[in-house]
């Protein structure tokens, strides 16, 4: 009986060690060329294990994850907030914890370790501003009282003058920060240094439940996110440093679409710029992508594109998540193109409701039903709509399509519509648009489209 007890008391202390282990810091990271490096800070909380994630390449840190387990030496981290999970299995003889990164129906090893990993070497961004600044710059914090979210920021105003215009700065899809980094390109910090030298002041802050701001950036919609550029507009209006009737928006990717959403609904915007906007529904930009962000080849184009049409169709409908997400899984499961996707992996199922899931958030429930052209036609302020040609992830002739006639319908009286020749979503001058490149590229932001951004803007407020 003694024995007995000497071997539970055993493996309790060996349990009570590998939970203890799985706590503290652990690091690795995914990709070939392009290495994005992931860190996760595992603590104990009240309810169990608390998982919060650091992605140094995009300056993303502080990001909490819904849920993480351990047992039995497996660790699972529930990031569908973010978009992504991960499954691992810790190995007490390594120390290591061997898993995989599952985004959608990719999945790709993610080994993780105590040991830090040597920074990335940056790359080139000659763009990217160096201090001193010759403008003024200021941290700024204000209130989203309706969502109790409180946002940070960095406003920059021109050195010289009272009172200047303002741009406010929103972010495309995704956990982003301040300065929309991707890649290693600050991409709003370039933007905003160029307009605050211009002699236009600007506001950015980072989104909801990223890095200084509070908030749940997971349970947030579009409409959400609006309501955070209606508080920075309120913040705003509360200085003196500030023209209050020459306030404007610049939003890219998805912040192309809120922009029309708060200036339909305020009166105090009073220009508008959209950066790779879309203007057509969520549901159609999402067939679109579907096609242009395809990762394998198909036989049958059209046979995809009815496969996504149905897909969308049913992630789409007005009816509860749970049956919503019944039938989805019932229609790939019995789908050859489904069967393309996963492939013979051996996490099929997993790699099934992670898509099912992934398909039917709430932000993408709302964003395929959302159509940004019926709030365009609402919008009576200037409009400036900028797209690259080179675009894979919002294709410029559709959308601009969408913007021109949703303007002409609300018989805007100042706008103007321009494709950007060899640019991608991102602004750069590309080869091919592929995401791949951006990475790549030294170039963070066109000089040609930042001078006709910041043109279009003075000849407006002056």
């Amino acid at each position: 009986m003694r024995s007995f007890q000497l071997i539970i008391f055993a493996l309790l202390i060996q349990f009570s060690l590998s939970a203890q282990n799985i706590t503290g810091d652990w690091y690795g990271e995914v990709g070939n060329n392009t290495k994005v490096q992931f860190i996760f800070h595992l603590s104990e909380g009240e309810d169990g294990l608390i998982a919060i994630l650091d992605i140094p390449s995009q300056n993303l840190k502080g990001i909490k994850t819904q849920k993480v387990t351990f047992e039995d030496n497996e660790l699972y981290i529930d990031g569908k907030n973010l978009g992504f999970e991960y499954k691992g299995t810790f190995r007490p003889d390594s120390a290591h914890i061997e898993g995989k990164f599952m985004e959608g129906p990719n999945a790709v090893p993610l080994v993780l370790s105590r040991e830090k990993f040597k920074a990335a070497k940056a790359k080139s961004r000659p763009q990217e501003p160096v201090k001193p600044y010759p403008y003024k710059e200021e941290q700024v914090v204000f209130e989203n009282a309706k969502d109790n979210v409180s946002l940070a920021g960095t406003l920059t105003l021109p050195a010289k003058g009272d009172q200047h215009a303002v741009a406010i700065l929103i972010t495309g899809s995704g956990p982003q920060n301040r300065d929309e980094e991707v890649y290693g390109h600050k991409t709003f910090l370039v933007l905003a240094d160029h307009l605050t030298r211009q002699g236009i002041a600007v506001l950015r802050y980072d989104d909801r439940g990223v890095n200084e701001s509070t908030g749940n950036f997971a349970e947030a919609t579009t409409a959400n996110f609006a309501t955070d550029v209606h508080s920075a507009i309120a913040y705003l209006k509360t200085r003196t440093d500030v023209d209050h009737e020459q306030i404007g928006l610049i939003g890219h990717s998805e912040g192309g679409i809120i922009a029309p959403m708060v200036a339909a609904n305020s009166d105090d915007v009073d220009f508008m710029v959209i950066l790779a906007g879309t203007g057509v529904s969520g549901f159609e930009t999402n067939l679109i992508q579907a096609v242009t962000l395809r990762g394998f080849p198909v036989e049958d184009e059209e046979a995809y594109k009815a496969f996504m049409t149905e897909v969308l169709t049913i992630a789409s409908a007005d009816k509860d998540v749970a049956e919503v997400r019944k039938e989805l899984t019932a229609y790939y499961d019995q789908s050859p193109f489904f069967e393309m996707m996963a492939g013979q992996s051996p996490q099929r199922d997993q790699i099934l409701k992670s898509l099912v899931e992934a398909r039917t958030t709430p932000w993408v429930r709302y964003f395929m039903n959302y159509n940004p052209a019926e709030m365009l036609e609402l919008v009576e302020c200037p409009v400036l709509s900028l797209n690259g040609t080179l675009d894979l992830q919002v294709v410029a002739d559709v959308n601009q399509a969408g913007i021109k006639a949703a303007l002409e319908k609300g018989k805007n009286k100042d706008f103007e519509i321009i494709a950007l020749e060899g640019l991608n979503h991102m602004f750069q001058t590309a080869e091919t648009g592929a995401m791949k490149e951006y990475n790549n590229i030294e170039e963070t932001f066109d000089p040609k489209a930042l001078k006709l951004i910041s043109d279009w803007i003075l000849k407006r407020v002056k």
